[in-house]
């Protein structure tokens, strides 16, 4: 176990830009911030209410970002793995100090899946691109350790899989 953590760690720093200024970290912030789930929760909420063609979509990407948050967050707290070491995000290592596993990760591959089942083609081709961008983005930025994300990405397929049969 303490090897394979111990490769997490290295494989991890390896991608991790957010000590390089430049054009890659400045990307890579943006990708991290993208996954927030405020930004996504409000931009849901406007759809719902001035575009009713895109409703019914924001209401099963809203509920499935309040399952990711209820089950994510439980897992977080019996893990308890202490973010990498670092300055940036400090937000999130203020507000959740623990980063097993990645919220943002869940949430993007859970609204990918949703994307792709009840949106449009575009939408799911789009958000595929996206969603391991996020993922890759919170290790880059130093908030989070390559299985953090893996671990998260299979939450959020489950969760997405079952809000998409669900709804």
């Amino acid at each position: 176990m303490q090897r394979g953590l111990e490769l997490d760690a290295a494989w991890s720093q390896r991608l991790r830009v957010a000590e390089r200024p430049g054009l890659l970290r400045t990307l890579a912030a943006i990708l991290a911030h993208s996954g927030d789930s405020w930004f996504w929760a409000a931009g849901l909420v406007v759809l719902i209410f001035v575009a009713p063609a895109w409703r019914y979509l924001a209401l099963a990407m809203l509920a499935g970002i309040l399952v990711t948050a209820s089950m994510v967050f439980p897992i977080k707290l019996l893990v308890r793995r202490r973010r990498p070491e670092g300055e940036w995000g400090s937000i999130y290592r203020s507000t959740d100090p623990h980063s097993f596993p990645s919220g943002h990760a869940a949430r993007a591959v859970m609204l990918t899946v949703v994307a792709l089942v009840l949106g449009p083609a575009w939408l799911g081709i789009v958000m595929l691109v996206w969603a391991p961008l996020v993922s890759l983005a919170r290790v880059a930025m130093g908030v989070h350790y390559l299985s953090d994300v893996v671990a998260g990405m299979f939450l959020g397929l489950l969760i997405g899989l079952a809000v998409a049969i669900i709804l």
